[in-house]
């Protein structure tokens, strides 16, 4: 069955040239309907989304992989947000997955299987690969110091990186950069984010050094620092519950 760590076959549907994902043209009736649905519907849940940050991300099962990411969240409360992550901040940007941010205090309510699911963000932001685009380094300090602390857990759906013009395969559980071995972000990430962004990330990190860290980050996040061991997501046969519960 399917695995996180393995390519999948390809799609009847990924044949052939065209952007992805492959498909006609969006057509007028579409065009209107969504217009239409814009002007008349609230939307809340996606209207709730107040911060665009960009950082970088590693594949849980395989470092090397490691991708840029945007980050649109939404505040639930002062300890949890969650994020739609997609792959580049264009109007054509795929959504390519979920990341939910929990403060510390929740985080340590957490048991031990559970946490090592999730990884840090102390170093990220540390290092000043976790931006808000386009927002003043004063302006984000503040969310930043409450980030420092905090835990996430991302789910990556659609493997962008390796081709895939359709999310194909089960998720992958995705880790945060780190300042050893294989959690460090490649070099040419780091750039192109830059040149895009007219920002260095060196600067970003000089600005943020007298940012205080957290006191202790608990050794079951990041779990594959202390034990060489990531996670693959796989997809296996289930029995099916064929008795419906009584109404």
């Amino acid at each position: 069955m399917a695995s996180s760590n393995e390519k999948p076959g390809p799609a009847p549907t990924s044949v052939g040239e065209g952007p992805t994902p492959p498909g006609k043209p969006t057509s007028m009736g579409s065009h209107v309907l969504d217009k239409g649905a814009a002007m008349m519907q609230s939307l809340k849940p996606v209207k709730q989304m107040k911060q665009h940050a960009c950082t970088f991300a590693l594949y849980g099962h395989d470092l090397t992989r490691q991708i840029e990411t945007h980050h649109y969240a939404t505040r639930l409360n002062q300890d949890f947000l969650q994020c739609a992550v997609y792959d580049s901040d264009d109007s054509s940007a795929h959504l390519i997955g979920v990341e939910y941010i929990v403060s510390d205090r929740i985080f340590e309510t957490l048991p031990p299987d559970e946490q090592k699911l999730w990884h840090s963000h102390a170093y990220e932001i540390k290092a000043g690969l976790w931006t808000n685009p386009s927002v003043p380094e004063m302006l984000q300090k503040p969310e930043l110091e409450n980030l420092i602390k905090t835990y996430g857990k991302f789910c990556c759906t659609w493997q962008v990186d390796r081709g895939d013009r359709l999310p194909l395969g089960a998720p992958s559980l995705m880790m945060s950069p780190q300042p050893v071995n294989l959690g460090k972000v490649h070099p040419d990430l780091v750039e192109r984010r830059e040149v895009k962004y007219k920002i260095s990330t060196e600067d970003l990190k000089e600005s943020r050094m007298e940012m205080e860290e957290p006191e202790w980050i608990n050794p079951n996040a990041d779990y594959w620092k202390l034990h060489g061991k990531g996670f693959a997501v796989d997809v296996v046969p289930a029995e099916m519950k064929r008795i419906a519960p009584f109404p």
